[in-house]
């Protein structure tokens, strides 16, 4: 039982929900290391946390030393002298699938590096390792004060001392790097020096009916079977044990710590951490803007993307070349697709918007008390701001959804717009330069293409506002009297966008008059021009009042620790291993290989539980030696924790009370979907692949021992 700390850490989470159970509270949270409070440090401890505070962050062999920044999206874990990572397999799914042919297909295969002269590497992949971290606020108001630059300006403030900070940290280390983050709604700046290694191999991918077992159906769903892993080797310089652009010269990077992997498993009730990245949370967000997250960005993304993704699988299915190439596009869309209605469905069955309000009255209340930012923060005003801002904001994700990152004659025409294609040719001679669009067509498939865009621009023009159009609907009707069929037909034949390998010079007079290239300035214009200007000074309104809203709650707080919202900077969360109730009924807290059978045998008639008949052996093996659970006897596949997670932490490390490995963060239950802005603690879970099933499907199916000897020698 939590005793006196309990006081201490009571999060807005509780003053919501008067349901919160006392030993749930005090273990939401997403604490940074380097400065964390001692009052959480001492409940860590009383749940069992058994090594001194120095372990997490200050000791060279710290448990932060161990945990990576996975290429900007995910974490990781380095778990062997000679620098073996392990992520989720979500995590490794790009470079599984970018490795894949239908000859070859790594991806529904699997992939087993037999040696390190197949380890395959990786463009475009990289880890980072959290070198240190301190506050800079200070720093930062003073310079801002200094050149008189206000809070809407701050990111000029921002760059400039992150790049003389990074010049001086490349002063000791030309590998270090430094990044400024904003904490507490910036009211707070932390500095933060990272190391980065660019060259990044895949070592081992198991089947993806393993890796993504479940699929769609069980996508934040409890209970769990998926064995979500990948493995990965960090090389290094040959002479300096440093970072390095990638070459075959380059040799396994030998880190100076690494996570020992533990196979004793644990119990109910027993000590559990995550360290790892988590993207981006809201906790701390009004109720104004939670309805706007609500029916402007959620709703949009759930509508659009359904569209869009049956398209993608009817194609799939259709041909396994056309899979191979989408496969993780089609997952990363149907990820969040799935997360934004459980999010709305939580936001609604929870009351999240009213329980945020009668929150809000309280701060009020303190305002009024002590006139503590007395007529700055203004919930009237806020309240305005967001209705002021409804209309443009939804357009805006109806724009993103529709043309970011949906097809191939898009993204080009964007990126020529924006500069982000490098010139080739003689600088001295601009008329000369050009750019060319690789040959990629190993990476989308024109006729898939072709109908999401048209699907995806007819959606558009229902669902948005006409004064949200992009200009170049007005050619779709003066050309082709509104048939975007017949439209994106002329702009795939007539656009030289879409001839890869062709030389493009910006500064020819038919560059402007190609179709593909009016797209992409007509989509600049609309984003940059008519939504972002309309949005922009409401949005710098809307900012500044959050801001105030967060430092009044801190104030009202103040003699409680508090963590700041999630931005993908390393963080702590610690709890239990334990169930919940789903539906009324005990969860259990872990599940075994007999579940998975159960399911596997309903692979007829549920496509997202099909597996190769070694799997059904597998998994039916009477003895699972040495993998089996010494407490319950049986081998056990996924668990659950009430650790604080959010995307982000896929592949987070999850440690016992002594440091050791016990699993890889992959996901959280729907029951808890709306955490991104409100943590339920009675609900909310964590899920994990325990690390025992990780090693038997490393030794059973894949045979690689020559990975198991490396992880697991002492």
């Amino acid at each position: 039982m939590k005793k006196n700390i309990i006081a201490l850490c009571i999060s807005l989470s509780s003053l919501l929900s008067p349901l919160s159970s006392m030993k749930a509270v005090a273990d939401e949270g997403m604490w940074t290391l380097y400065n964390l409070p001692s009052q959480v440090f001492a409940q860590m401890q009383q749940e069992g946390f058994s090594l001194p505070s120095t372990a997490l962050y200050s000791d060279a062999n710290a448990i932060k030393n161990c945990v990576v920044n996975f290429s900007g999206y995910c974490s990781g874990v380095v778990v062997s002298p000679d620098g073996l990572v392990f992520t989720n397999h979500h995590c490794g799914f790009e470079s599984i699938r970018s490795h894949s042919t239908v000859e070859h297909d790594y991806m529904l295969n699997g992939f087993i590096a037999k040696s390190y002269e197949e380890e395959l590497p990786n463009e475009n992949m990289f880890v980072s390792f959290m070198r240190s971290q301190e506050d800079i606020t200070g720093r930062i108001l003073a310079e801002a004060r200094k050149r008189n630059i206000a809070d809407a300006d701050m990111n000029i403030v921002i760059d400039s001392l992150q790049q003389v900070m990074s010049d001086s940290v490349k002063l000791i280390d030309k590998t270090l790097h430094v990044e400024i983050d904003a904490f507490y709604e910036g009211n707070s700046y932390y500095a933060t020096v990272y190391q980065m290694f660019r060259d990044l191999r895949l070592v081992f991918a198991i089947p993806k009916s393993m890796g993504k077992f479940g699929g769609d159906t069980d996508n934040w769903m409890w209970p769990r079977q998926t064995c979500d892993f990948s493995v990965f080797r960090i090389y290094a310089d040959p002479k300096t044990n440093g970072p390095a652009e990638y070459s075959k010269d380059n040799v396994p990077y030998h880190p100076a710590s690494w996570a020992p992997v533990s196979t004793e498993g644990y119990k109910d009730g027993d000590f559990s951490m995550t360290v790892g990245y988590p993207g981006s949370t809201n906790r701390y967000l009004s109720s104004y803007g939670i309805r706007e997250m609500r029916d402007a960005e959620n709703t949009t993304r759930v509508q659009v993307r359904g569209l869009k993704q049956d398209i993608m699988k009817r194609h799939m299915d259709a041909s396994e070349a056309v899979r191979i190439k989408y496969d993780s596009k089609y997952a990363q869309s149907a990820n969040y697709w799935k997360n934004s209605m459980g999010m709305n469905k939580c936001i609604d069955s929870i009351g999240i918007i009213q329980q945020k309000k009668a929150y809000e009255n309280r701060i009020r209340q303190y305002q009024d008390s002590t006139g503590y930012l007395k007529n700055e923060l203004d919930f009237a005003k806020l309240e305005k701001l967001y209705q002021q801002r409804f209309e443009v904001r939804r357009a805006y994700y109806y724009y993103i959804e529709t043309f970011r990152r949906t097809n191939e004659l898009v993204t080009r025409a964007m990126r020529a717009n924006n500069g982000g294609l490098e010139l080739q040719g003689p600088a001295e001679k601009p008329r000369k330069q050009y750019f060319i669009f690789k040959d990629n067509s190993d990476e989308w498939d024109e006729a898939l293409d072709k109908e999401v865009l048209v699907a995806l621009m007819r959606n558009y023009r229902e669902k948005v506002d006409a004064q949200y159009w992009p200009d170049f609907f007005k050619t779709v009707d003066r050309k082709f009297r509104g048939n975007f069929s017949a439209y994106v037909d002329w702009l795939y034949k007539k656009s030289f966008l879409m001839k890869s390998g062709k030389k493009i010079y910006p500064s020819k007079k038919k560059y402007l008059k190609d179709p593909g290239i009016q797209m992409g300035v007509d989509l600049g214009a609309l984003v940059l021009g008519t939504i972002t200007d309309e949005m922009s000074a409401i949005t710098d309104s809307i900012d500044a009042q959050e801001k105030m809203l967060c430092a009044a709650k801190l104030r009202m707080e103040e003699d409680l620790p508090h963590y700041s919202d999630a931005n993908f900077t390393m963080r702590l969360s610690y709890g239990q291993v334990g169930e919940y109730l789903l539906n009324g009924q005990p969860s259990g807290y872990y599940t075994t290989a007999e579940s998975m059978v159960k399911k596997m045998r309903k692979g007829d008639s549920i496509e997202d539980y099909k597996a190769e008949p070694i799997m059904h052996e597998l998994l039916s093996a009477k003895d699972f030696t040495p993998y089996t659970d010494k407490t319950t006897g049986k081998m056990q596949l996924c668990f659950l924790t009430n650790n604080d997670i959010t995307g982000g932490n896929s592949g987070s490390p999850m440690f016992d009370g002594q440091g050791r490995l016990i699993g890889l963060a992959f996901d959280g239950n729907w029951d808890s979907l709306s955490s991104d802005i409100f943590f339920d603690t009675k609900l909310a879970r964590c899920i994990g692949v325990d690390i025992r099933y990780v090693l038997f499907m490393m030794d059973r199916w894949g045979h690689a021992d020559r990975l198991l000897h490396e992880i697991l020698k002492k």
